[in-house]
């Protein structure tokens, strides 16, 4: 082991830290970038004789979990896969005597699936875990039940540099915190926004040489895209091109290991390096030479759509948290500087904290694992943060779609099989789905898939370059395919890959995005699932009818861009997939009618339609068609009468004055929303515009109000009141005011306070009318206006209607609706 490795901060704590190893089940390590807990802490685990046996670490990324791997081994003069080995999807590098296997993605997941005692495993060590990965989450899930019921014998330790620890404390409430202060190299903050009108790549440019030139040292450049690293690296490698000594390198997960390698690796002597990155550089690498930051403050983040069911790849100015920790690689080895693309004040909006992938991504891996654990209900796990209920339902209904879950929330057969195959749920099923004839068409469609390429949309062509042996990731892909086949038990040959069948193979992925063309010529499609995609104008795609979408990209517009889809067509679409037949009545505003067809249909897409005479149309096609009619022209075409629409307006009041009652929401958008329920059993037999006029709609509204409550709102909330004249008077409702009640004064003499509804929470406004039915005061503090602004409507009004009583007492005076001749 080196010097400079023990000189680590994290050292100054080691001896505490393995004391409380052996005293205490669970610990959770804070420690900033830089102090060694990536790196001398599972060392210094790995070579102490408390543990025997094998000290699992999970990792975010792969490119971490192979770096530091191969850093490890090195110190102890091994090369990987002897003492110190790791496992990524599609790569192991590990053997019978490895003691400490670095791991990421699933893998952790599967090993404990495989084995739940987690036989000859020590501890877990969970790295980095404020980045709050998907699978971290679930990985901690399943190792505190694997702790509590199977192994009470294995150590758990989560590690992070800055940890929002609320949530994990409180379900680690035993665990013993330890923090390391790290290095201590000091880090200048200077912040450089970019102006109104300034080219960013050139504001990004200028900050970076600039930067070059001021300062000693490398520069990392933390950018949000691929896209804007490959056009920075251009820019720089020109405007740099005449000095030899400063190589400009990209850096992100797109990159093969060789390519992020040299990235890494420390420079020669004189020689000077600017690393233009994603966040996969914010934690856990440590790149040499670096003592200048250059930060964009912006990342992309993936965030599911549970509408569309399509991921949205949002540009978001990073967390605080993000940001100090990027600014935390500027101060490795010696002091540093961190330039700030963006104001302080900006800095200062920014949330503390990255909202987790759990509360933000799709859940389909998520269920799928936690039913084969046997934990259906993700309620009885524990999560740091409990998944949305909207996310799981949406994940249980996608699966279930896919024929890897049952109704009850079990695993099919197909389910299983997915499983064991250990990929991302979609394509388990097409492989798992796909005829024994297309089953390495699907297994090669499903590996390109996972690695895609970013200048081509077709996967066809994709998997043509991979049958051709040109593909850029050829072996690695290769060996993926051999992999999953050998996983149920058969071989992959490239031979046996039909092209022809990608499209076929990817429906049974991907149902819901079965594309049509909306017009010809046209690179608009409507998919199965309802969302609209469309195509770059110039990809060959366009040529198509039909194309099934494996990747879409959910931007600011209603509609998502295509970004990898095969072409199918009709005759493969009826061979393998259930059309709907239905007869359907829909109303047509450019023919200003309702218009009856036949049509074969596909989810929510359309294949073929035959008009069809409306007298041939079924009772609940017609009756559909009529609520297709109402929704699309409004609830104004309804023959509201003046009773039900002073019903609806008591309900809402009603809401709103007594919400603890479960009132309906009767408002325009709910009313609409749910036609189907209330309004639909009353259109049967009706085949016409015209023949809702004879909707009886108060009878519509008490029935969908039911009892109790609609016999409740004639007490709380009455039609009319019956005012001290002994007349009835209507009272009128409207949400968001208090009821109101036009009644002439006289007939109010006697009433010492205003009248209310709602078991007297609301008081009744009043409009005081005069003999000639004007008004002449509106109150809802009748006492008030009895003893105060009374006297000057008696001294206006006495000479104007003298027959009418205008007496001093009005409060305790008869009321009459009658002139003075006619009072006792």
């Amino acid at each position: 082991m080196t010097q400079a490795l023990s000189n680590l901060p994290i050292h100054a704590i080691l001896d505490d830290i393995v004391t409380s190893l052996v005293q205490y089940p669970q610990l959770i390590i804070q420690a900033p970038p830089g102090a060694g807990k990536s790196t001398y802490l599972p060392l210094q685990l790995l070579l102490n004789p408390n543990w025997n046996g094998k000290i699992i670490m999970l990792e975010p990324r792969r490119l971490a979990a192979k770096s530091i791997a191969s850093y490890i081994a090195s110190q102890l003069n091994e090369p990987v896969g002897q003492r110190v080995g790791y496992r990524i999807r599609g790569e192991s590098r590990t053997c019978a005597t490895t003691r400490l296997e670095i791991v990421t993605e699933g893998v952790l997941t599967r090993m404990i699936q495989g084995d739940p005692e987690l036989n000859g495993v020590d501890m877990l060590l969970f790295d980095e875990f404020h980045e709050r990965s998907i699978h971290a989450d679930l990985g901690l899930a399943l190792a505190l039940e694997v702790q509590q019921v199977f192994n009470e014998q294995l150590t758990i330790v989560v590690m992070s540099a800055t940890l929002d620890q609320t949530g994990l404390q409180l379900l680690l409430p035993d665990a013993v915190v330890h923090t390391s202060k790290g290095r201590g190299y000091p880090i200048e903050q200077r912040y450089a926004p970019l102006q109104a009108n300034q080219n960013l790549i050139a504001h990004i440019c200028q900050q970076t040489i600039k930067a070059l030139n001021d300062e000693s040292g490398s520069i990392l450049l933390f950018l949000p895209s691929v896209g804007l690293i490959n056009a920075c690296c251009d820019s720089l490698t020109t405007q740099l091109s005449s000095l030899a000594n400063v190589s400009v390198l990209p850096l992100h997960g797109g990159l093969d290991f060789s390519a992020q390698q040299r990235a890494i690796q420390p420079c020669s002597d004189q020689q000077r390096k600017i690393v233009v990155t994603t966040n996969i550089a914010e934690t856990s690498l440590t790149i040499e030479g670096v003592r200048i930051v250059i930060d964009s403050g912006l990342e992309n983040r993936a965030s599911f759509d549970l509408n569309s069911g399509v991921t949205r790849l949002e540009q978001r100015w990073i967390s605080q948290s993000s940001a100090v920790q990027r600014a935390g690689r500027a101060g490795r080895t010696e002091a540093g500087v961190c330039i700030r693309l963006y104001s302080e004040s900006q800095f200062k909006q920014n949330p503390q904290h990255t909202t987790p992938e759990i509360m933000r991504s799709d859940l389909c891996s998520l269920i799928l694992e936690a039913v084969q654990w046997g934990s259906a209900d993700l309620e009885g796990m524990q999560w740091v943060d409990q998944p949305p209920a909207s996310a799981v339902q949406a994940a249980c209904t996608l699966l279930q779609s896919l024929t890897l879950l049952t109704s009850d929330l079990t695993l099919t057969q197909q389910g299983k099989r997915a499983l064991q195959l250990g990929v991302e749920p979609r394509l388990a099923a097409m492989l798992a789905r796909a005829p024994s004839s297309m089953f390495h068409t699907a297994l090669a469609t499903a590996v390109v898939l996972e690695e895609p390429m970013r200048n081509s949309d077709d996967i066809s062509l994709q998997v043509s370059l991979l049958l051709d042996r040109k593909h850029p990731k050829q072996k690695v892909l290769k060996r993926r395919a051999d992999n999953l086949a050998n996983r149920i038990g058969q071989k992959f040959t490239l031979t046996s890959v039909k092209n022809s069948d990608i499209g076929v193979c990817l429906s049974f992925a991907f149902p819901d995005r079965i594309g049509l063309r909306r017009a010809i010529n046209s690179s608009q499609y409507q998919l199965a699932s309802g969302h609209g995609a469309f195509v770059d104008e110039s990809s060959p795609l366009c040529a198509n009818e039909f194309l099934v979408v494996a990747h879409l990209q959910k931007g600011r517009q209603s509609s998502s861009r295509v970004l990898a889809a095969a072409k199918v067509t009709l005759a493969e679409l009826e061979q393998y997939h259930t059309l709907q037949q239905k007869q359907v009545l829909q109303w047509n505003e450019h023919k200003q009618g309702l218009l009856a067809e036949h049509q074969r249909c596909l989810g929510q897409l359309i294949i073929q339609r035959k008009s069809i005479p409306s007298a041939e149309l079924a009772s609940d096609a017609l009756a559909q068609g009529m609520l297709d009619y109402v929704a699309k022209k409004g609830l104004t075409v309804l023959p509201w009468s003046k009773e039900s629409m002073a019903l609806l307006n008591r309900v809402n009041c009603a809401k709103q004055w007594l919400p603890e009652m479960p009132w309906p929401d009767w408002s325009d958008s709910v009313l609409l929303d749910t036609m189907s329920t209330w309004l639909l059993p009353y259109l049967e037999g009706i085949r016409s515009v015209k023949g809702l006029q004879s909707l009886n709609m108060l009878n519509i509204l008490n029935a969908a109000l039911a009892w109790p409550l609609n016999q409740h709102i004639d007490t709380l909330l009455p039609k009319g009141i019956k005012v001290p004249s002994g007349s009835m008077k209507m009272l009128h409702y409207s949400v968001g005011q208090p009821p109101r009640l036009a009644v002439k004064l006289q007939e109010m003499f006697g009433e010492p306070q205003s009248p209310t509804v709602a078991e007297g929470r609301v008081k009744i406004t009043l409009e005081l009318l005069s003999p000639a039915q004007r008004p002449l005061q509106v109150t809802q503090d009748l006492a008030g206006f009895w003893s105060g602004a009374y006297k000057e409507v008696q001294k206006e009004m006495k000479g104007r209607y003298p027959k009418h009583p205008w007496p001093d007492d009005p409060a305790s005076h008869q009321a009459t609706s009658k002139t003075k001749r006619h009072l006792k």
